[in-house]
């Protein structure tokens, strides 16, 4: 029998933001590698977790622990109000899937990824920034 694959739910940066001002309980990950977090500027408010990072670029072995560290110190799982929502931000919304899922197999049960990413997907000049993501959408964000 296959494995039914549970999906992380989609959302644009702006629903993302919007959720994020809604639901105190929700929290962003920004999954990106360290350089990319640091460098290249991530949301306001966002906690660092990355799913791939330098020097080995292979997928955090502590990724689901540190997440639910983070969410531990809120509240994680209420009977009336259901998990608390993890959003999960990477450049283009591809990796954050991936991480996504894994947090479901985990247990996960509100898992979110930010469609357009931070930067967006490449232009015709291969520049980011200019077709979506969320700096695209003018939504807080600052650089280190």
């Amino acid at each position: 029998m296959a494995k039914s694959e549970k999906q992380p739910i989609g959302l644009t940066p702006e629903q993302a933001s919007e959720l994020l001002h809604n639901d105190p309980r929700a929290i962003l990950v920004d999954i990106r590698a360290t350089m990319e977090y640091l460098f290249v500027g991530h949301p306001v408010g966002a906690v660092h977790i990355p799913w791939i990072d330098e020097p080995d670029w292979v997928i955090n072995p502590h990724f689901v622990t540190e997440v639910r560290k983070l969410i531990l110190g809120g509240v994680v799982c209420d009977a009336d109000e259901g998990f608390a929502p993890v959003l999960l931000i990477c450049r283009s919304g591809k990796r954050s899937v991936e991480a996504g899922k894994t947090l479901l197999e985990a247990g996960f049960g509100n898992v979110h990824h930010v469609l357009e990413g931070f930067e967006g997907d490449l232009d015709d000049h291969h520049h980011r920034s200019s077709l979506g993501g969320w700096r695209f959408h003018k939504l807080p964000w600052e650089q280190c």
